[in-house]
């Protein structure tokens, strides 16, 4: 247990500088106690008479001296934000240059619990042939973690061989590859990849966990997609502590593997913690509707709307978390939240069941935020208020409010952030050029709000050089040094308000109907589609498993997918000039083979095609007559006839079905409930149910690939004053658009209540089970 309160002399120091008539810290720029603290340590001394600055060095030397070698850090999140912070990002080129320092140096107990909804890149690869969590953002802050001290008391090494090995580990761990490698020696060799000169028993482990891959039969299949090397060791080393090919990997082979990685390249144990064992994958729903499924998809999905919750989707109901992530938490002296992406780092993490409510628990620790740099488009573009205006901090404060369970109350009081104002303009103006601005500090608010912000220049200074902004890892954690040091004292001094917050949302966590983890679902997909009529099957899964929406049900009117040549293209494209369609006549797929070896146009076809194939056989007739009045054509007349019941192949049922006609703008006749219309005006055209509802399965999956459905959407978010009924009959039809292919096409409903403070317990519980 490390004690918060000051020590006697640093107690004497403030208390001499603080109680002047004209305080000292007067000649400081920053506004409050704690940011003038910051300022000194990490900016020196002012300038001024040596009668009134002279207490400054003994403050400063005090502070320096503070021990933190016993703190218990936890600190959450994922990626390059929680990695750049523990120890630099571990993926650039230049850790190699300082890969010891960090929290991890000023603070060596610190305890990163990582985010495991990754889903993109190798981590994704991974996923679909092994049922793990996502493994990519560990990797990232398992290398940042590695430990000076570790290494030269584990291998009895100098400081100079100590960097070598970080070298070593930096290539080992980064190297990527994308050509099946024939042997060990020729993937090492093809990643210009070293050992010699190494400790013999980091050699030996290393090559341990390097020759599984390829004496493992179940891992060897790894070896064929491309893949991080540091992925594939800690695959190695937890399928190491796993018998036969389960269903889903217990968290005890997790830690046991993870502690065979963190014990070879020296990393203290427990240092690096999933935050769940249960492999989980993230949603986030629109204030238009959609759901967008996959944190991969979640970082490209720009749909112009803000985001209205997150939820994390586990493929159990009761997800296991490792009793250490618990534990950690509750001893912890401070808790972080680092800097990163807002919806698909911070948020996932505090959604598992238990994690935010032991933070609440835990009232002894300081709890701060680090706020992050820049607006992240597609998350934090768009404020939920006014999808026009800057987003703030206190933007960011509500979001975390609404999408945590339980809210933000008790999980942090102190808000770090950089301070934006002391790098120069002229690269804040190169970021805007790029499209990036800053998250802007409304100071008022946020203190009104309860919480206590705190600028400082924990920028990297070499960073400026090079025209970058980003956190420098010894400047931010000298700063939470310098913040856990005079901790009470500011408490005392400062205090903070009371929390002025609407209520918390009620977070909902939805749990999957089918027990199917990804690569099970990925499973499914290749073995449908082997038995149908298709070229190249595992092209056409390649996009299907891109898209996490489409249930494996949707391939179940297709018999196949045919590629016809461009000479023997025979469908009429009076309607649109999309490249493909669903045949009822043979259940096939047509696609033109001018769109072979184009990806996304082929993507956007096949998907549009797929989306019809669901109406099936729906339609008996379609034809199109004239409308004519006192001889003249007014217009046309669109008839639907619908397949009778008994003989129709159709995923929706009878009532959808006449759901979907409706707000497919058709009319169902009063005489015949099979008999659809749509008058159309003059020589205008429309959209037929068939080709709209392929064109909207696209837009919803991915907004890039329907430009037309996307411009028709564009009413749904528009708010009208004026007193024009026709608009809020638009925009309610298209909202009804949203909720049939969220809820019927998608299938995303459903959900289940998550309430945090029960689910502690049941996560204790499950805890205690694992410890055993």
């Amino acid at each position: 247990m490390v004690e918060s309160n000051i020590s006697d002399p640093l107690t004497e120091c403030l208390d001499r500088l603080t109680t002047a008539v004209f305080s000292p810290f007067e000649l400081l720029s920053s506004r409050g106690l704690g940011e003038k603290l910051l300022e000194l340590v990490l900016q020196g001394e002012p300038e001024g008479p040596p009668w009134l600055v002279s207490g400054f060095k003994t403050l400063t030397a005090t502070l320096k001296r503070y021990d933190t070698s016993q703190a218990r850090v936890v600190i959450f999140g994922g990626g390059t934000g929680l990695s750049t912070i523990v120890g630099g990002d571990s993926r650039s080129l230049s850790w190699v240059e300082h890969p010891f320092h960090g929290l991890k140096e000023i603070f060596p107990r610190t305890q990163a619990i990582v985010c495991t909804t990754d889903d993109g890149g190798s981590t994704g690869e991974l996923l679909r042939d092994f049922p793990l969590i996502g493994l990519g953002d560990i990797r990232h802050v398992l290398l940042s973690s590695v430990q000076k001290s570790r290494l030269k008391a584990d291998y009895k090494v100098s400081e100079n061989e100590a960097s070598q090995i970080g070298v070593a580990l930096f290539s080992l761990f980064n190297y990527r590859f994308t050509k099946t490698p024939s042997s060990l020696s020729d993937l090492l060799s093809r990643g210009g990849i070293n050992l010699q000169g190494l400790p013999p028993p980091l050699i030996s482990g290393i090559m341990v966990l390097l020759q599984r891959l390829f004496s493992d039969r179940r891992l060897s299949k790894a070896l064929n997609r491309p893949h991080c090397l540091g992925n594939l060791l800690i695959l190695s080393a937890i399928y190491a502590r796993v018998e036969g090919e389960p269903i889903e990997v217990s968290p005890n082979a997790i830690r046991d593997g993870l502690h065979d990685i963190t014990s070879l390249i020296g990393v203290p144990a427990d240092a690096v913690l999933p935050c769940a064992c249960t492999p989980s994958v993230l949603k986030m729903r629109y204030a238009n509707g959609v759901v967008v499924t996959g944190e991969s998809k979640v970082a490209t999905a720009h749909r112009g709307v803000p985001v209205e919750q997150v939820m994390v989707d586990y493929v159990r109901p009761d997800p296991r978390i490792l009793p250490e992530v618990l534990d950690a938490i509750r001893q912890a002296d401070i808790i972080l939240y680092a800097p990163g992406s807002l919806y698909t780092s911070i948020v996932p993490v505090m959604q598992t069941p238990g994690l935010a409510q032991a933070v609440r628990e835990n009232d002894r620790a300081m709890k701060l935020l680090v706020a992050n740099l820049w607006v992240q488009a597609g998350e934090t573009d768009l404020a939920t208020d006014d999808s026009g205006r800057r987003y703030y901090v206190s933007d960011l404060i509500t979001a975390y409010h609404q999408n945590i369970p339980g809210g933000v109350q008790g999980l942090f009081g102190k808000i770090l952030l950089l301070a934006m104002q002391e790098i120069p303009g002229n690269i804040i103006q190169s970021y805007a050029v790029e499209g990036k601005t800053p998250i802007y500090l409304d100071r008022v608010k946020v203190w009104n709000m309860g919480f206590s912000p705190i600028e400082a220049s924990i920028f990297s200074r070499q960073g400026l050089l090079d025209r970058k902004v980003r956190h420098d890892p010894v400047a931010f954690a000298t700063a939470i040094k310098v913040l856990w040091a005079v901790n009470g004292y500011l408490d005392q001094k400062e205090g903070q308000g009371e929390l002025a917050l609407s209520p918390a949302a009620e977070v909902e966590v939805e749990v999957r109907s089918t027990a199917d983890v990804p690569c099970q679902r990925y499973g499914r997909i290749l073995e449908t589609l082997g038995q149908l009529s298709v070229r190249d099957y595992e092209q056409v899964g390649d996009i299907v498993w891109r898209h996490p929406d489409i249930p494996v049900s949707h391939l179940q009117y297709l018999h196949g997918v045919t590629i016809v040549d461009q000479a023997e293209w025979k469908r009429d494209q009076y309607w649109d000039n999309l490249y493909s369609f669903y045949d009822p006549s043979d259940s096939t797929i047509k696609i033109c083979r001018d769109l072979v070896g184009r990806k996304q146009q082929f993507e956007v076809a096949f998907l549009a095609a797929l989306g019809q194939s669901l109406l099936g056989n729906f339609a008996l007739s379609k034809e199109v007559q004239p409308l004519l009045h006192g001889g003249e054509i007014l217009g046309k007349v669109y008839h639907l006839i619908l397949r009778p019941l008994a003989q129709r192949r159709c995923f929706f049922s009878e009532q959808e079905l006449f759901q979907y006609l409706l707000l497919a703008r058709m009319r169902q006749s009063v005489h015949d409930p099979y008999h659809f219309t749509r008058v159309v005006n003059g020589d205008e055209g429309f959209t037929p149910p068939g080709l709209l509802m392929g064109l909207t399965y696209a837009w919803y999956l991915d907004n890039r690939f329907s430009s037309y459905v996307e411009y028709k959407m564009g009413i749904a978010r528009a708010e009208f004053s004026d007193p024009v009924f026709e608009h809020a009959k638009h925009q309610s039809r298209r909202r009804g658009l949203i909720d049939f292919f969220r809820e019927v096409v998608f299938q995303q409903n459903g959900v289940q209540k998550l309430l945090d403070v029960s689910s502690c317990g049941s996560a204790c519980d499950r805890g205690m089970e694992i410890r055993q």
